[in-house]
């Protein structure tokens, strides 16, 4: 995602620099409930630092993960499971590959096997920028 749209993304949430949230403001912020927020850190969607209490703390990038897997759940129709095995695909070589795999067997197109390593690339540079 360019950087304009992770901007647009964190004015329509009310994301800022430098702010630091506890779950349950985070959670209001995104319009989502705490329950849900922990589910996507057990997901490894995110990975918010905790205080010495123990207490979560969402920061500006926490938010942005969040807002986005939400966001890419909605538009593909996908679960929040899905979005972290797409994660996991791009990070691990041995998921791509079989995935590219079955996309062989499955009789897809060229196309829709490059068009995977291009989405892996695309979100490769996305982690890094968000990193």
């Amino acid at each position: 995602m360019p950087s304009d749209d992770l901007r647009r993304l964190a004015l329509r949430h009310g994301i800022r620099p430098g702010r630091s949230e506890r779950v349950g403001e985070a959670a209001r912020r995104l319009g989502t409930s705490t329950r849900m927020l922990r589910y996507a850190e057990d997901l490894g969607l995110v990975a918010p630092p905790r205080t010495a209490g123990g207490y979560r703390v969402y920061d500006e990038q926490d938010l942005l993960a969040v807002a986005l897997a939400g966001e890419l759940q909605a538009r593909h129709h996908v679960t929040p499971a899905a979005v972290a095995f797409g994660l996991r695909a791009l990070s691990d070589p041995e998921v791509a590959a079989s995935l590219r795999q079955l996309g062989r067997l499955a009789r897809l197109q060229p196309a829709a096997i490059d068009a995977l390593d291009f989405e892996t690339e695309k979100a490769r540079r996305l982690l890094r920028l968000a990193g």
